[in-house]
């Protein structure tokens, strides 16, 4: 895994809260920063939710994170903005409406957006009638899109059941609007997984063989906030992707063995002194 000796990118981090730091905000500046960026946020909702899985969410007001985002944007230099959980159709809208007005003409600030739809416990995390204005937003502003596969399902319709079908589902969802897609593939019932990137002229798979484990909660967020932050500190996309790969499976065999349900990863392995 490339190492960054010295604090370099930044990265505005537009998600959910998760107050037992396993997964959400809390998941996404423990990776950008133990990669070595400099991470901001804009926090979407409170969530109520351990290793045992998500009881209520409390949704901040829409104005409130629209100004969390423009007093970042306003002062701060921003390479690239990792949007998570955005829950209902009003706060989509509203983040719509404050990423047209600060950045949309600025073509040097990527977007890398995580679609979180449901919890690792299954609670959904996105309101059924939002889904189409989430396709709105994808094709608006042409982010990266990191699905896993239930996600990529809902997206398209379309069921998957090999890394085949990852591929052309891929490719589906770049239909949408996405530039790229980083597909996930940690829910097949295979001993070796792949995650995908997916562009309009190839597929480029990574295997892993699959640990059997509890100890998964928060992967997603980071896998996203672990290329946001490669992105940020001008890595192409494929060694971004490489490196935000390599960097969860380390985290998911170091994992603390934390709570008594899906236990949190370790997001400081590659800072000396973290790794267990």
């Amino acid at each position: 895994m490339k190492k960054i000796n010295k604090i370099s990118g930044s990265v505005l981090i537009i998600a959910g809260s998760d107050p037992s730091g396993g997964a959400g905000i809390q998941a996404d500046l423990k990776t950008v920063t133990s990669l070595g960026a400099y991470g901001m946020t804009a926090i979407t909702a409170l969530t109520i939710q351990n290793t045992m899985g998500v009881s209520s969410i409390f949704d901040i007001p829409v104005n409130i994170v629209q100004k969390q985002i423009e007093c970042c944007i306003s002062d701060i230099k921003v390479d690239v903005i990792k949007i998570g959980m955005m829950h209902n159709a009003k706060l989509i809208y509203g983040i719509s409406e404050t990423l047209f007005k600060n950045i949309k003409n600025n073509n040097k600030v990527k977007i890398v957006l995580d679609p979180v739809m449901v919890a690792k416990g299954g609670q959904r995390l996105l309101e059924t009638e939002a889904i189409n204005v989430l396709k709105t937003f994808i094709n608006n502003f042409n982010p990266i899109l990191t699905p896993n596969i239930p996600e990529a399902e809902i997206l398209t319709g379309i069921k998957i059941k090999n890394v085949v079908d990852m591929e052309m589902v891929g490719k589906e969802i770049l239909k949408l609007g996405a530039s790229e897609v980083i597909l996930k593939g940690g829910h097949l019932d295979k001993n070796i997984i792949s995650d995908v990137l997916i562009d309009t002229n190839s597929c480029y798979a990574l295997d892993t063989v699959k640990l059997e484990t509890p100890h998964t909660h928060g992967t997603g967020c980071t896998m996203s906030s672990a290329l946001a932050a490669g992105l940020a500190q001008s890595l192409n996309i494929k060694d971004a992707f490489e490196r935000a790969h390599y960097y969860v499976q380390k985290a998911i065999k170091s994992a603390p063995l934390l709570g008594h349900g899906n236990g949190p990863i370790n997001h400081c392995h590659s800072i000396s002194g973290f790794v267990s």
